[in-house]
């Protein structure tokens, strides 16, 4: 029996659990997913987990049970958000065990075996995987950068010259439809020209969804709550959270810096808002509107 010491032994019992329910959520999505190949992959991969938990449970002596919350999460993420989101998200999780891992080398001879197969876990599943939604990134990141951009300023500039939260939002809702309609018909037109027509099709299917959506939430405290003001900051809350969101899936999903990117967005929504707030005081002034 090996010795260990009590920070080492949790480091162990952490990632048993990790392996365990590693296993158990790699083996359900192996049996939901259509394409063979993928599916022989994870069911290998959920395999391998087993043989890890296998060999970690030798020695810890303990015999751990799935966490069943956190496996249905993972599995509910990947019908929500994708496959490849999911995985990514549960790989990321186990790049931390690795640190773990290599605190234990020395004491189990096992451990450098289990870090090799875990970091081809992470490279085939990069390969493996291969879904419309994150193909059509760009087009989602289109639609939102657009109607972040556009309707924040526009709801900003709209909120200073009218000052009636009722007629914001149904000017805003015009332009945000009106807006969203342009931007898809411009993808397709866009994707076409390519001779691509059923990419442009999803393309522009893709972007205008997402902007209407965006649209939708960005209006909906202009609705909801009678202070006009309020419900601009409000909004600009809520361009924050979508960027933030849609930062972290794509960052999670294809790899690319989150921070970057979310401060890169959310000064240049921000930016624009302050903007448009100012020129829609200055309108309002010259042309004396009162409503």
């Amino acid at each position: 029996m090996i010795n260990f010491t009590k920070k080492e032994y949790n480091y162990l019992i952490i990632n048993q659990q990790n392996e365990i329910d590693g296993y158990y959520v790699y083996l359900y999505l192996s049996k939901k997913l259509k394409n063979k190949k993928n599916a022989s992959i994870l069911k290998k991969i959920a395999d391998e987990e087993k043989k890890h938990y296998d060999i970690l449970k030798k020695y810890s002596d303990k015999d751990i049970k799935p966490n069943k919350f956190k496996v249905l999460f993972y599995i509910i993420i990947s019908k929500v958000l994708g496959l490849t989101f999911s995985l990514k998200l549960l790989e990321n999780g186990e790049k931390k065990a690795d640190i773990d891992y290599s605190s234990l080398k020395k004491k189990i001879k096992e451990i450098s075996l289990i870090l090799d197969e875990e970091d081809r876990h992470e490279k085939e599943l990069i390969n493996m995987i291969n879904e419309s939604r994150l193909n059509y990134v760009g087009s989602i990141v289109l639609g939102l950068n657009d109607a972040l951009v556009e309707l924040t300023g526009a709801l900003a500039g709209y909120t200073f010259a009218i000052q009636n939260n009722r007629i914001i939002a149904m000017i805003g809702l015009i332009t945000g439809i009106s807006a969203s309609l342009s931007m898809a018909s411009s993808e397709f037109l866009s994707k076409r020209h390519e001779n691509e027509t059923k990419d442009a099709f999803k393309s522009s299917l893709y972007t205008g969804i997402a902007y209407i959506i965006t649209v939708i939430l960005l209006i909906l405290p202009f609705i909801l709550f009678k202070n006009y003001f309020m419900d601009l900051a409000i909004t600009i809350a809520i361009a924050i959270l979508i960027i933030l969101f849609f930062n972290f899936y794509i960052s999670t999903a294809k790899d690319l810096s989150f921070k970057k990117r979310f401060i890169e967005m959310a000064l240049i929504s921000i930016s624009v808002a302050t903007v448009s707030f100012g020129i829609g005081y200055i309108i309002k002034i010259i042309f004396k509107i009162e409503i």
